[in-house]
């Protein structure tokens, strides 16, 4: 099988590139614009790799796709400070330029594994998320938040209409707060300039106080990145067709915290670190409002766990990372010297 991956340096890209060439026979032709991830793939005889942007290297991708057996599209903007601060950019990263590359995959008959999103939810009121059942509910137009989910919602909607109208063999998949080691740079000091996770042990190790948005009392589902790739090799796989014309969510609904909780056991975990715990002891939990944070176009949602009976029934998947473990892998990765040098280079 060959497989196209656009995005392989992202933070599943990457962890999908080293998944695929460790387990399996598989090849894989990869673009983004940067490699620093891909250190384990880069040189690999069955790893092809161009450096390069989706927006440009058209004819380059429109060949790949055609050489290729299952494409998938990773490249997207997926971070909420970004949504509200560049609305247009997502906009124009998330949605026309993944339509092109669907369009490609519809003319050149080609199967899709495309990257959902758990945002589309949006403020559904439902205690658990079923992809085939549950409303899609997003805010008013003036917050700005909703622009990344309101994307990839129609995205959804366009690769589900090609596979009934135009026979798209296609397999959409939601994550649910994945993490883990290479999600984020930890020597961003912007707010929000990178996910919750990373934000809270950047701020741990700067020396910084840890914000907690509306107080820390939203709620998530956290995976760890290794569940996450193990659902996607099943879904390229996909054996006896199990996945396609299917959408998965993929998350851990038993790990189900609020964001407090989360920062109150990354000071305890890191306080567990020689080189760290005066840092992590003199981390305080400061409350600031969305508004102030964020800026006025964030809306917040209280809650967001995943139904996964389906990817149970059709992959025979589901997670087995707890939360603590994920964490201290993470942590592992995060804290060794190698890394944190490698971090504080990267970001200067």
């Amino acid at each position: 099988m060959r497989v196209l991956i656009l995005g392989a340096n992202g933070f599943i890209g990457s962890h999908l590139s080293e998944a695929i060439l460790t387990k399996t026979s598989w090849h894989i032709d990869a673009m983004d614009l940067t490699q620093d991830k891909l250190d384990t793939c880069l040189g690999h005889e069955r790893f092809h790799f161009k450096s390069g942007d989706i927006t440009k290297e058209r004819d380059w991708i429109a060949e790949h796709i055609q050489a290729c057996d299952v494409v998938l599209p990773l490249v997207a903007i997926a971070n909420p400070s970004v949504y509200v601060q560049y609305p247009l950019r997502v906009f124009e990263l998330d949605f026309e330029a993944n339509l092109a590359i669907i369009r490609q995959c519809v003319a050149l008959k080609k199967r899709i594994i495309f990257p959902s999103t758990s945002e589309v939810y949006g403020m559904c009121p439902d205690v658990a998320f079923d992809e085939e059942e549950s409303c899609l509910v997003t805010g008013p137009i003036h917050k700005e938040r909703w622009i990344y989910s309101a994307s990839k919602q129609l995205l959804d909607r366009v690769i589900y209409a090609y596979g009934k109208h135009h026979e798209l063999n296609y397999t959409l998949f939601r994550p649910f707060n994945w993490y883990g080691p290479k999600l984020d740079n930890i020597f961003n000091p912007k707010q929000g300039g990178s996910r919750v996770l990373t934000q809270f042990i950047g701020n741990i190790l700067r020396g910084e106080d840890i914000m907690l948005v509306n107080g820390g009392s939203q709620q998530r589902c956290f995976a760890y990145i290794d569940d996450g790739v193990d659902a996607l090799l099943k879904m390229i796989e996909n054996k006896n067709n199990a996945a396609s014309q299917r959408i998965f969510n993929v998350g851990n609904p038993t790990e189900n915290v609020s964001i407090r909780a989360l920062a109150e056991m990354l000071i305890d975990f890191i306080k567990t670190y020689p080189e760290y715990s005066d840092a992590a002891s003199k981390t305080k939990l400061i409350e600031v409002n969305a508004e102030q944070y964020y800026g006025s176009g964030y809306q917040d949602v209280l809650l967001r766990v995943p139904a996964i009976k389906r990817a149970k029934e059709y992959l025979a998947w589901g997670p087995k990372v707890s939360l603590a473990e994920g964490l201290k892998k993470t942590l592992d990765y995060y804290l060794n010297p190698e890394q944190l040098t490698l971090s504080s280079i990267t970001e200067s």
